[in-house]
């Protein structure tokens, strides 16, 4: 484990500086080798991790959250019975629902929270790390689009909305049987896949490597 220093009185180079996210520390970058960790002296958050392959797993699993998206929006979601009648429903649907009168902002934001958002933080990761995870050069404007791709993670709420669902089911369970279409599933697989990919990827690693495929 490597642990980042705290900027020295003399002020290096703004290049070598960066800020903790967590308590915002202005520290000196430190050189971590893949395999290493580097964490804040104040409040020990992970500033640096690189692994081995990191940037090829997060491009296969943004991939794989792609597909799983095309799936959790068009494959049957839920299927419920209830007094002999049965009324299946997509991901879309469920979005739609509130797309009439004084909802309907509602219907964008849901829309906007675990569909749109979400797919466009997977293409941008395969926008940016694509043509570095073959030696390339980075493409136009990756610097911007990674950029957008963090101030957009807190917004991407999937995992939120499929904690909504599982507490929706546990309330409706007695009123009506339940079965959880193909749908259900590739969305819940699609939460997990996210978690790992932001497991995989160290931040400060991604931007280094930007900077110096920028520069040779």
């Amino acid at each position: 484990m490597v642990a980042a220093s705290p900027s020295p009185a003399v002020a290096p180079d703004a290049d070598d500086l960066l800020a903790c996210p967590t308590c915002d520390a202005l520290l000196k970058a430190p050189a971590v080798a893949v395999g290493e960790t580097a964490r804040c002296p104040r409040c020990n958050t992970v500033i640096e991790a690189p692994r081995t392959q990191a940037m090829t797993r997060i491009i296969m699993l943004a991939l794989s959250a792609l597909i799983l998206m095309v799936a959790a929006i068009f494959f049957p979601f839920l299927e419920l019975e209830a007094a002999g009648m049965i009324r299946r429903s997509s991901l879309l649907d469920t979005v739609m629902a509130f797309s009439g009168g004084l909802t309907e902002p509602l219907t964008i934001a849901m829309a906007a929270l675990i569909v749109v958002l979400p797919t466009i933080r997977f293409l941008g990761l395969l926008y940016v790390l694509g043509p570095m995870a073959f030696g390339w050069h980075p493409a136009r404007h990756a610097a911007p689009v990674f950029r957008l791709v963090e101030m957009l993670r807190p917004w991407a709420m999937a995992e939120v909305f499929v904690v909504g669902v599982a507490v929706a089911l546990v309330k409706v369970a007695g009123l009506a049987h339940i079965s959880l279409g193909p749908a259900f599933w590739a969305f819940v697989a699609l939460v997990i896949v996210t978690v790992l990919k932001d497991n995989f990827m160290s931040r400060v690693t991604v931007w280094k490597t930007l900077d110096a495929r920028r520069r040779s």
